[in-house]
């Protein structure tokens, strides 16, 4: 931690990345100034001393669900989705070590030529060294989403918090974008999430978190320092969800 830093509301978190965030041009694809842009604002919470996993999806690459939609076995489309999160998991970990960030890919699916195997220890161990670890392969099975591995390997490693990154600055009463009196949730129930049939992560994703009582801090992670201050306890940005 830097002298004179804010002291961070969480020791260690899960970082809910989807693969669109690398996307260049056309939504598709990797961009390496998108990688570098999301290191550094990752950087600036490893320098409070943050310990951080990384979940990243495959949404610029591959899309399981069209290829199911066109006839495609599951399994194989979601195998796919898993390889295609390793690409973007060596991308984003190219662009952590430009900026001189320690950082480690373990993947679920073993590919030991390029990433590590997932093992809970080794990725705890990282992160106590000051490491950022970025977990790919998803959960390493088909059926699950990249949000369900996310909320795993927060449940695994014991951390305090998944913050999903997104577009939108938190979780609202209405799509702001079609509802002018629409507002933002500071903090919300797992259960009013529920009542209220809002759309945070997929069902199995969002009752693993609740289950194990880790909190989901949904923001904007494109607006200017909204992750900084989020996970320096700032609530004028995102939503928190939680136990009430």
């Amino acid at each position: 931690m830097t002298q004179n830093a804010p002291t961070p509301a969480y020791k260690r978190i899960i970082l809910k990345l989807s693969g669109e965030a690398l996307a260049g041009d056309g939504s598709y694809g990797i961009d390496p100034d998108r990688a570098e842009f999301i290191a550094e604002k990752v950087k600036q919470i490893f320098e409070l001393g943050v310990q951080i996993g990384i979940v990243i999806g495959a949404g610029n690459l591959w899309r399981g669900a069209s290829g199911v939609q066109r006839g495609m076995d599951q399994s194989t489309a979601d195998h796919m989705g898993m390889l295609g999160t390793v690409m973007n998991a060596l991308a984003l970990r190219d662009a952590f070590e430009r900026l001189e960030v320690p950082t480690r890919v373990q993947s679920a699916i073993q590919m030991n030529a390029v990433a590590e195997p997932y093992i809970r220890l080794r990725a705890i161990r990282h992160m106590e060294k000051g490491r950022v670890v970025i977990f790919a392969g998803g959960t390493g099975n088909p059926f699950f989403t990249t949000d369900s591995a996310a909320a795993l390997r927060a449940a695994d490693i014991n951390a305090d918090i998944v913050i999903k990154a997104t577009k939108v600055n938190g979780v609202y009463t209405a799509d702001p974008k079609k509802d002018p009196n629409a507002t933002r949730y500071s903090v919300i129930s797992y259960d009013q999430v529920i009542i209220d049939k809002l759309d945070i992560m997929d069902t199995t994703a969002f009752t693993m978190c609740q289950e194990n009582n880790i909190p989901i801090l949904v923001l904007n992670f494109w607006n200017d320092h909204d992750l900084f201050k989020a996970v320096c306890g700032d609530t004028s940005v995102g939503t928190l969800i939680q136990h009430s």
